[in-house]
């Protein structure tokens, strides 16, 4: 049942007093004996126009006017300035107010859920960082104060520390350049320069330059099955080589002995899809959708041993993002994992 308006609530106030009334001098009239019920039916009707004027006027003044100011507050800070619509008194607000004031709750506390989340998550950055930045200078300090306390002068250390100190400067360095371009892109102060290139022969131009550690690994590089053919992309060339780089050097690190790592380029119609496939230890399904995360490690101690800064992925999820294409990763443990990206075709 819908909220009556002032004016049915003046009325039914009204007809409530006048009933009253009537009772009220019925009942002194058969206490005193003067049982004249048409007196006193003619006493209830005179009252109604009074009652019913002087109960409008008090739930106007008092009451209506303060619950339509305060649905109108909610309802001009919810609603497009070009939506909003000019109330007046003759306006039956209460059937909305209730559910506009639910929504504003509703709403309220979304954005207190998601602030939480967010702290959350910043908690956690900061940690991350903070332990990613504290490995390489922890590593550097005592490199450096072994030499400062006579290891500079022993043939067998000195030049050992000081690359050691030096290759986690590096490292240092890398995990500060990282977290820039991950700001830059966030940020949308990072442009790409589009141009058109060939997506096939770029990704050769990567594999060539990953062939040693991929010997080292003892893992192949190579193209899928009707993969070895030129595809023209519209991209930024240096940003997707970033892209290929991490994601075969990623393979790389996590395949198994004897592994093969893959690349597969399939038709979309106006997008091509570049797909990189291993034949490693996996990912399980757990980690899937936070993998893309800043510093996010699946298994951080042998991570931290292979090296990198924890940002390739995420860096990889931004620029594939800034050209306005997607990523995706699916992965079975023990099997293998491939993560595909689309681009627009030239």
């Amino acid at each position: 049942m819908k909220n009556p308006t002032p004016r049915q609530i003046a009325l039914y106030s009204a007809l409530f007093t006048a009933i009253v009334v009537f009772v009220l001098v019925l009942a002194i009239q058969l206490i005193t004996g003067r049982l004249k019920p048409i007196e006193a039916l003619l006493a209830s009707v005179l009252i109604i126009p009074f009652t019913y004027a002087l109960n409008r006027y008090l739930l106007n003044t008092f009451i209506y006017r303060k619950v339509k100011l305060i649905y109108k507050n909610i309802h001009e800070r919810k609603r497009d300035p070009k939506l909003r619509q000019k109330l007046t008194l003759h306006d039956n607000i209460l059937d909305e107010v209730e559910q506009e004031v639910m929504e504003w709750a509703d709403d309220k506390a979304r954005e207190i859920k998601e602030l939480q989340e967010r702290e959350k998550y910043r908690r956690e950055f900061i940690g991350n960082v903070s332990h990613e930045l504290k490995t390489p200078i922890f590593n550097i300090q005592g490199y450096l104060h072994t030499l400062i306390d006579g290891g500079i002068n022993d043939e067998k250390i000195n030049l050992d520390y000081l690359y050691k100190a030096a290759n986690n400067l590096d490292r240092l360095d890398q995990i500060v350049e990282d977290l820039e371009v991950i700001s830059l892109l966030e940020s949308g102060h990072l442009s790409m320069q589009m141009e058109k290139f060939d997506i096939h022969s770029l990704a050769r131009e990567v594999m060539e330059s990953l062939e040693l550690q991929a010997d080292s690994n003892d893992v192949m590089l190579g193209f899928k099955k009707d993969s070895n053919k030129s595809t023209l992309v519209i991209g930024d060339k240096k940003r997707i080589r970033q892209v290929l780089t991490n994601l075969i050097n990623n393979a790389l690190k996590y395949s198994r002995e004897n592994g093969r790592c893959q690349l597969g380029f399939y038709d979309m119609d106006e997008y091509v899809l570049i797909e990189v496939s291993d034949n490693g230890i996996g990912i399980d399904q757990k980690h899937l959708p936070r993998l893309f995360e800043r510093f996010y490690r699946v298994d951080k101690s042998r991570s931290r041993h292979e090296g990198g800064t924890g940002l390739g992925l995420a860096i990889v999820k931004h620029i594939i993002e800034a050209h306005g294409q997607t990523i995706n990763v699916r992965s079975t443990p023990g099997v293998g994992s491939t993560f595909g990206f689309t681009l627009k075709k030239a």
